[in-house]
Parts: C-alpha cells; sequence; structure tokens
C-alpha cells in the first residue's frame, strides 16, 4: 500500500506540480464561486425578499430576485392547496440557487462552451424526495426535452442531474464548511499569502513607466515608456496609433538593462478640462551635464489626443551628479499643488557634501519639492505656496516639503474611503533602499524621512543616526533585501469593483517582483503585511483572466474610476517591447451589477485605432482526462496530506498526473517567485555556437598546467554552466590572490560587457542575476554594488563597494550570456 504523503512528498517541493495536486486532487481547499455570468458573486445592495438565504452574499441583485418571485408565482398558479404546501418549498429552492454563489457549479456552467443546465446539480438523496413528493413540476421548472424525457424514471431523472463532483451538489454543499467558510473574503493559501488574478490591458510597450487619466470624464488612459513615447488608450482599451506625446529626441536614455534614466512620469493638471495643462518629468543631456526636467504642455487645440510639443516650457531643471538615483515621480495632491519626488543624485550612499544632499535643504535633489503651477501663464512659472514648511528658514530652499528620501519611486494620493473619506489626501510613496531595506512612506509637510542617517529603520550613516537633531519619520514598512531589493510604491486601493480590497495599500517589488500590501490595524495603529500571489488552481478561472506576469514590477497606476494595475516587463531595458499592464482583480467578491456602470464622454478620434489584442493566458497544464472517484475508505485529507492511502487504480492517474507535470515543468517558460507568484519569460532566439567548446565542468580560464602563473587582478571565468558553454556562466574574478564570485545587486548589462569583453567576446547578451548558473559556495563573494559604465578593463576598474565587502549571499550570485553576435544560443 502506498501512503498519499510518501508519494506526495517527493513531489510538494515542486511549485507547478504542487498548484495542480493542490487544484485538483486535494480540492475543494481553494474555493471557486462563481455566478451564471462568468463572474464572481457580490453582496446585493438591496435585500432580497424571496431568496433571503442570499441576501448577504451571492448572485443575484434585488431586480433578479423580483423575476424568480414572479417564475415562482407562475408555477405555483398551477397547484391546489395540498399541491403548494407539498411543493413550495421544493420549487423555490430549485429556483433560488440561480442566485447561490456556486451557481456556475451547480448549473454547470464554468465553461462558457457549453450547454447550462436548467436545473441545478442535486445531491442523489434531495433528488428522490424531490421526484416522490414533487414529480409533476419538472416540465414546469424546465423545457429541457431530455429531463422532460427522464422524468417517468427516478433513477434516470437523478443520475441527469448528479454532478461529476459531489462537493457542489445541492443542498449538501451549504452544510459544507470547506465550501462555505470565509465565503466572500479574499482567500489565502495555507502561508497566508492573498490570492489575486489579473486581466491584460495593454502589451508590447518599451518599459511602460507610468499610466494616468486626464480626469475629463473620457476615462482614456496614457500610457508612457522610457523612451519618451506617450499612448492613448480608450475604454475599450483600443490603442490610437499616433503617439499622445513624442519627445524621444530630447530624453537621455540607453538599451541598457537597469538604466534609470529616460522619461520618468507624467501627471495631468487638476483644471486639465479648462486648462488643457499636463506635466512631465524626463532626463536630458545639456552639453557635458545631466539634468531633470520638469516640463508644461498642454494638448492641442484641434486633436484632443495629440500633445501640441511646440507649447513646452520648462519649469525646473536640477543638475544631476550621477545617472542614477534621478527620482521620477511628478503628481497633483489634494490641495492642488504639484508635487516633484527627486533622488539624492546617484552613486551609492549619498556621498555629496558633508551630509549627502538628502538632509542638505538648500540642495533640490533627496527631496519631495511643492510648487504651484496655476495661473502662470504670465509672470512666474511657479510660485511657492505660502505654507511651505522652510519658506521663512534660512539657507533652505522654499520649494522643500520634505527630506532626507533616497529615490523614491512611485508616489501616490490615497482618495480616501468611498463612503467615510478616511484616508483621504494621504500620499504614499516607496524609497529604494541601499544595501539592506526597501520602505514604505506617508510623506507629511516638514519632516525628514532619515536618508543617509538611516535606511529603513537601521541606522546606515553612524554618525548621522545619533545625532539628536534628525529628528526623523519611521517608515510605516521595511522589508529586507532577501524579499526584494527596488520597492515600487503602489496605491491604497479605493475603487468600486472589488470591494473586499479597499483600504489594502498595494505595491511590489521590482527586482524580486514580489507583490505586497499593507492593510491599516485600526485598534493597533500598525500596517499589518500580507503578500499577494496568483490566484492557484481554479482560483483565476474565470473568462479573460490571466494569474502570472512578467518579474520587473516598473510601476502602479489607478484609472479614473479607482480601479488598480501595474505594469511589468520582462526585459528591463528601454528598448524592449516586452511590457505589459495589467489590472488587478480580486475572484472572491466584486460589486453588485450596475453598481459601479459610467458612461465615459464621447473622444473625437483623428488617429487610426488599434485594436487590442491579450497574448498572456491562464497558467495551467492539460489533466489527464478523469479524475479518479475515491471511496470514502480512500478520500484524501483535505489539508496538507497525513496518512490517507491511495487506491492501486488511482496510483496510475496519479502517476500520469506527475509525469504530464514533470513534462510541463521541463518544457516552461515560466519562473515561479516565491511563494507561489509566477513571472513570464520570453524564449530568446537561436544562433550558431562558438566553436571549439571546452569540455564540460571545467572553468573556462583555469590554467590547464598546475605550473601556470598565479592569475592577475581582476581577470574573470565563467563556471556553472551545465552544458558546458563557454560563452556563459556564473562570473569569478580573482582578487588579492583568491578567486571569487560577484553579488547581483546593480548587477546590469554594462557590467556583463566589462566582463565579456575581457573573454574575447564582442556582445554581452544578459546579465544574469539570481544565481541563474548556480551558487558558488566554495568561494567567497568579492565584489557587490557593481557600477560599470561598460569601457573599464575590468570590474575592479568600477564603482564597488570595496574587494571582499559585501551585503549579500550566493544565491545572488551574477552571471553572463556573451556572444560574438546580438541574439542569444538558447
Amino acid at each position: 500500500m502506498l501512503y498519499c504523503c510518501d508519494l506526495l512528498g517527493r513531489v510538494w517541493h515542486s511549485p507547478i506540480i504542487r498548484l495542480y495536486l493542490l487544484a485538483f486532487f486535494i480540492a475543494p481547499v481553494f474555493l471557486h464561486p462563481q455566478c451564471l455570468d462568468f463572474k464572481p458573486p457580490f453582496k446585493p445592495q438591496d435585500d432580497l425578499q424571496f431568496c433571503a438565504m442570499y441576501r448577504n452574499f451571492g448572485c443575484c441583485d434585488s431586480a433578479k430576485d423580483k423575476e424568480l418571485m414572479g417564475k415562482f408565482y407562475k408555477i405555483m398558479d398551477n397547484f391546489d392547496y395540498y399541491g403548494y404546501a407539498s411543493c413550495a418549498g421544493y420549487v423555490q429552492d430549485l429556483l433560488c440557487q440561480e442566485c447561490s454563489p456556486y451557481a456556475a457549479h451547480l448549473f454547470d456552467a464554468e465553461d462558457p462552451s457549453t450547454p447550462i443546465r436548467t436545473l441545478p446539480g442535486l445531491c442523489p438523496d434531495y433528488c428522490s424526495q424531490f421526484w416522490l413528493k414533487c414529480r409533476s413540476t419538472i416540465t414546469l421548472l424546465s423545457d429541457d426535452p431530455q429531463l422532460a424525457e427522464a422524468e417517468p424514471d427516478q433513477d434516470r431523472f437523478c443520475q441527469h442531474l448528479e454532478l461529476e463532483d459531489p462537493d457542489y451538489c445541492y443542498p449538501h454543499l451549504l452544510s459544507n464548511e470547506q465550501l462555505t467558510q470565509n465565503l466572500g473574503r479574499v482567500r489565502a493559501d495555507p502561508e497566508g499569502c492573498l490570492q489575486l488574478c489579473l486581466e491584460e490591458i495593454a502589451n508590447g510597450l518599451r518599459n511602460p513607466l507610468a499610466m494616468v487619466y486626464a480626469n475629463d470624464g473620457t476615462h482614456r488612459f496614457f500610457i508612457a515608456e522610457q523612451v519618451g513615447l506617450v499612448w492613448t488608450y480608450l475604454p475599450d482599451r483600443s490603442k490610437l496609433e499616433k503617439p499622445f506625446l513624442n519627445i524621444t529626441k530630447a530624453v537621455l536614455t540607453s538599451p541598457w538593462e537597469g538604466d534609470e534614466r529616460g522619461f520618468l512620469g507624467m501627471t495631468f493638471h487638476p483644471n486639465y478640462k479648462y486648462n488643457r495643462k499636463l506635466y512631465v518629468y524626463y532626463s536630458v543631456e545639456i552639453g557635458f551635464d545631466e539634468r531633470i526636467r520638469i516640463s508644461e504642455f498642454r494638448v492641442s487645440p484641434s486633436d484632443m489626443n495629440v500633445v501640441d510639443h511646440g507649447s513646452e516650457r520648462i519649469i525646473l531643471e536640477v543638475d544631476e551628479p550621477a545617472s542614477n538615483h534621478n527620482g521620477g515621480m511628478v503628481m497633483f495632491a489634494d490641495d492642488g499643488y504639484l508635487y516633484i519626488f527627486t533622488g539624492d543624485g546617484g552613486m551609492a550612499g549619498d556621498p555629496f557634501g558633508k551630509y549627502g544632499n538628502s538632509q542638505n535643504k538648500s540642495a533640490l535633489l533627496g527631496k519631495v519639492l511643492r510648487i504651484d503651477v496655476d495661473d502662470n501663464d504670465r509672470g512666474p512659472l511657479y510660485r511657492i505656496p505660502s505654507d511651505n514648511p522652510f519658506v521663512h528658514e534660512r539657507g533652505s530652499r522654499p520649494e522643500v516639503y520634505a527630506y532626507g528620501v533616497r529615490n523614491m519611486w512611485r508616489c501616490s494620493v490615497d482618495r480616501g474611503d468611498p463612503l467615510t473619506k478616511e484616508g483621504k489626501g494621504r500620499i504614499f510613496c516607496g524609497d529604494v533602499g541601499q544595501n539592506k531595506f526597501e520602505e514604505i512612506d506617508i510623506i507629511e509637510k516638514g519632516r525628514n524621512y532619515g536618508w543617509r542617517a538611516k535606511e529603513g529603520f537601521s541606522c546606515y550613516d553612524k554618525k548621522l543616526c545619533t545625532n539628536s537633531s534628525l529628528d526623523d519619520v519611521l517608515p510605516i514598512y521595511a522589508y529586507p533585501h532577501k524579499m526584494g531589493k527596488s520597492v515600487t510604491g503602489g496605491y491604497v486601493y479605493r475603487g468600486c469593483e472589488y470591494p473586499n480590497l479597499n483600504g489594502m495599500y498595494i505595491f511590489g517589488d521590482f527586482m524580486s517582483g514580489r507583490m505586497m500590501s499593507l492593510q491599516e490595524n485600526k485598534n493597533t495603529g500598525q500596517w499589518d503585511y500580507h503578500e499577494i500571489c496568483m490566484g492557484m488552481g481554479l482560483t483565476c478561472a474565470f473568462p479573460g483572466l490571466i494569474n502570472n506576469y512578467y518579474q520587473y514590477i516598473i510601476s502602479f497606476a489607478e484609472d479614473e474610476a479607482g480601479e488598480l494595475y501595474f505594469m511589468s516587463t520582462g526585459v528591463p531595458s528601454a528598448t524592449s517591447p516586452t511590457g505589459v499592464v495589467y489590472k488587478l482583480v480580486d475572484p472572491s467578491r466584486r460589486a453588485p451589477p450596475r453598481q459601479c456602470h459610467y458612461d465615459p464622454l464621447p473622444v473625437r478620434v483623428k488617429s487610426k485605432l488599434i485594436k487590442f489584442k491579450p497574448k498572456e493566458t491562464l497558467t495551467g497544464v492539460e489533466l489527464p482526462t478523469k479524475r479518479p472517484n475515491l471511496s470514502p475508505q480512500e478520500e484524501p485529507v483535505r489539508s496538507h496530506p497525513t496518512e490517507s492511502a491511495v487506491s492501486e487504480s488511482d496510483k496510475d492517474w496519479l502517476q500520469e498526473l506527475m509525469d504530464i507535470l514533470k513534462e510541463q515543468e521541463a518544457a516552461a517558460v515560466t519562473t515561479t517567485l516565491p511563494p507561489t507568484t509566477t513571472t513570464t519569460t520570453t524564449k530568446p532566439p537561436r544562433h550558431t555556437r562558438r566553436k571549439n567548446r571546452r569540455k564540460k565542468g571545467k572553468h573556462r580560464l583555469e590554467s590547464e598546467s598546475a605550473s601556470a602563473a598565479v592569475p592577475q587582478n581582476g581577470v574573470v571565468r565563467l563556471a556553472g554552466d551545465e552544458q558546458g558553454r563557454d560563452d556563459r556562466g556564473r562570473v569569478e574574478i580573482f582578487a588579492n590572490g583568491e578567486w571569487g564570485t560577484v553579488c547581483d545587486d546593480l548587477w546590469n548589462t554594462k557590467n556583463a560587457a566589462v566582463v565579456c569583453r575581457q573573454l574575447g567576446f564582442r556582445f554581452a547578451l544578459k546579465a544574469s542575476k539570481h544565481s541563474e548558473f548556480g551558487e558558488g559556495k566554495s568561494l567567497r563573494i568579492l565584489l557587490d554594488d557593481v557600477q560599470c559604465e561598460g569601457t573599464e578593463e575590468s570590474l575592479l576598474g568600477c564603482q564597488h563597494t570595496g574587494v571582499g565587502m559585501h551585503n549579500c549571499a550566493h544565491y545572488e550570485d551574477a552571471g553572463v550570456i556573451c556572444g560574438n553576435s546580438d541574439y542569444v544560443d538558447a
């Protein structure tokens, strides 16, 4: 006898296998409530009078409830008092299952391509009682000819109404605690990770880093690419062929992966409907100097979907001493003022001046700036709000609203609770950390956010950190670099469509692809953390939904109605068209029908429309055609497997499942993030391999002779490729008399180019991260935070923290893929 836990234990380590075993073998741990319109259930706005058992949560609003009541009376008019007394309860029960949260299961409607049952699936004992007492109602309840044909025969009739999955038959599902417990709440996996789904909104974008709306009633959304292009999308998700804005010639950026320069932010004026003004934040090069620029534009008077490029007025420019930490957020808050979020100037550790830019209130870098751009057609381009905190402080820039920030990447204004407006106006920001922590802050006037004295809750510059005059405000949340290394700030959800998410601050991490949430605990004042994972098994099995996304989370966004989106890409390069925009969806509960309805104002379109074509799909596998029928003695436990046994007849099915899943995993082009977040990558094209490959298992640049000379400082070699290819591997460097590895913090294609050129290759095709070529545990980590220009002779000539100094582990060992042509040999 083979025990369930023995068999499952051998495959439980695999995320893909675990997901499908949970979904299809240990069901129904992961529930899938669904209505007949293939959408999640909801709480009705008005009380249901007829199907009152579903007044708190189900699939009927008051209009549907009245329709079913009318149908009930029409049927019962055919019966006398005794018939009414005997059958009214049965007829009401059957009619009201259209309102059940599991209506799609009961009516076998989960597959939109199959016909829906006219009567719900019934448990055999209930069906027998119904047939014996109220058989005469069958043809009144249903016009299905197959039911009419089966009606004279009790066994045949009840077999026709039997469901493949007996867990969902009526009325037993009502007493099934695993189906009714926490119904309507956001589901979580056993590790507490919230299960959400996605809807693809736009694709084929080059590092999409901003999605904004004009708040003019048209419900258009505008997506900006890092290269300096902004595209107009209509509410039906079609894209205008002509760009809304094109300043690619002015924007400073490059194809290098991880380049932080470019078109970085955009916002519309609160009175855009009347003044047609918008503001953009982008990088420019003036002579030999790099700057960040805030400019004002107007939309063309002759085309509402095109900016008048000749209307640009430069509001503000700030010199950037380095190419990183450029900030990039620009937005209006509830007070009507323009907020600008600058980085600390770049490099590492804010090394500028005695205390750094961020703590220096006479510098504009490392700050939150607030200016007034109203009524600026004549006179100064901007004014200083009279209540800015440092207006009267000698030596301070009057634009400064808050300081001590490192590189805030993506901020948002809380719309407030839809009913109480609680939280309205709060400004949330994600501030990217240095070596250890990423943080989320709420911005307040005049406050010091600690950098470079502190990073997260910990000291970074110990001397500054102990200064009694620091008076800094701590983040509401900080997380270590084992969870992610570059926070992407998000939004507090205040939309209409998914009530469960109200008040949840949702954000992510650019490097790890981790999606996260914070919810304020009203009792403690603390923020409770929950990771967000993509729905497992059937959780996202709704039409149009998917459960995977590209890893590099660049930005978050709201639409005009307050629904929440995020943008990510498979290749973090300004020229890679792998960017996708996703809408976040809660599959456990939606708003009642028509509650969130709006009618967009018409848009005059002069450009050709490009219809949206989704490319992403729900992650899944082709399963064995038959799920095993388990006897009560063989029924597996409904949580983690214990000593329950699997019958011999079912071993073949499970083995078939395992074989399919292993084949799927081997061929998969997906990467699973801890614990269950899935990210998509694309398979690169092939090219001819380099000749004269060395043998497997040998370091590429190791001497073949024991008497060879000691390598020179800075020499590199590649190791760890399982196929022994000499054009790729884990980077190992010789420094100070020993070989060691390089950490992938700040690792990008410029760094990889230095390595590849040393090895005699023309191109760096990929800067590999996350120990793609294995962990070099037998060696010390010698380099961390490497930053190259791409022209250095070796990595030792690049900026780094110092040989042997690091804050990482071997699971972050960096690697490269090199080549002499500009595409990858898979």
